[in-house]
C-alpha cells in the first residue's frame, strides 16, 4: 500500500514539475523585453486606394476612385514587408502584384538588400514581376529543382517571418480565401531562415553553370 502510494505521489510530483517547467518557459518568453509579435491576417482583402502607404506624408493626394486612408488586410501585408530596415528575403511561388512589386522596389531605393528566390517556370509567365527587379538590379534566383518551388515567404531583417498562403498575386489578394501568419518567434523563424539559405545556395548559376562545363566531352 505504502509502494503504492509513493509510486501515485511520485508520478503527480513528476507532473507538476513538467507543468512547472512549461509554465517557466510560457512566463520567459512573455516577459522577454519588448512585446512578440504575432499576427494573423485573412485574405480576400478589400479594395482600397495604398497610397497612403507608400506616401505617409501625404496620405489623401490621390485622387482614383477607390476607399482612400482604410486599413486593410492588404495595407498591413504592405506595412510588414516595408518595416524592413536592412534586408527583405523573399520565398515566393508567384510575383505578379505590382503594389508588392513597388513595395520591394521601394526598399532596394532605401538600400535595403534583397534576395528573391522564386519558381522558374512562374517566372516566364505574363505579368511575372522578376524581371522588372531584376531590371532594378535586385539578386533573383529561379529554382532549378523538378518539383514547383512553392513556398510563399518572406524574411524582414532576420527577425520578422511572414508566411501563409498567399501568393503575390493580384487574384490572391483579392479574389482567393487565403491567409498568412505574422510572426517573431524564434522557433517559428529559425527553420525559414535556413530553409532559405538552402534554396540560395542550391540555386547559386556559378555552380549550375559549372556543373554544365564539367560533364563528359567539355574541354
Amino acid at each position: 500500500m505504502s509502494v503504492m502510494w509513493t509510486v501515485r505521489v511520485v508520478g503527480v510530483g513528476l507532473v507538476a514539475l513538467s507543468l512547472s517547467v512549461e509554465l517557466l518557459g510560457w512566463l520567459r518568453r512573455r516577459l522577454r523585453p519588448g512585446r512578440i509579435l504575432n499576427e494573423v491576417i485573412f485574405f480576400p482583402s478589400e479594395m482600397a486606394c495604398v497610397e497612403h502607404i507608400f506616401a505617409p506624408s501625404s496620405p489623401y493626394s490621390c485622387v482614383c476612385p477607390l476607399s482612400h486612408g482604410v486599413e486593410t488586410s492588404f495595407s498591413r501585408l504592405l506595412r510588414h514587408i516595408l518595416s524592413a530596415s536592412s534586408s527583405l528575403d523573399l520565398c515566393v511561388f508567384a510575383f505578379s502584384n505590382m503594389n508588392l512589386s513597388r513595395a520591394v522596389l521601394a526598399l532596394h531605393s532605401r538600400g535595403v538588400t534583397i534576395r528573391a528566390l522564386v519558381d522558374k517556370d512562374y517566372a516566364a509567365i505574363n505579368g511575372s514581376q522578376t524581371g522588372v527587379l531584376r531590371k532594378a538590379g535586385i539578386c533573383v534566383r529561379y529554382d532549378v529543382g523538378s518539383v514547383y518551388m512553392h513556398h510563399k515567404f518572406a524574411i524582414v531583417d532576420g527577425r520578422l517571418l511572414v508566411t501563409g498562403s498567399l501568393n503575390w498575386t493580384l487574384n490572391a489578394v483579392q479574389s482567393n480565401l487565403e491567409n498568412i501568419m505574422v510572426t517573431e518567434e524564434p522557433e517559428l523563424l529559425q527553420p525559414f531562415i535556413k530553409e532559405f539559405h538552402r534554396l540560395w545556395l542550391r540555386n547559386n548559376p556559378a555552380l549550375h553553370l559549372r556543373s554544365k562545363d564539367q560533364k563528359p566531352g567539355k574541354n
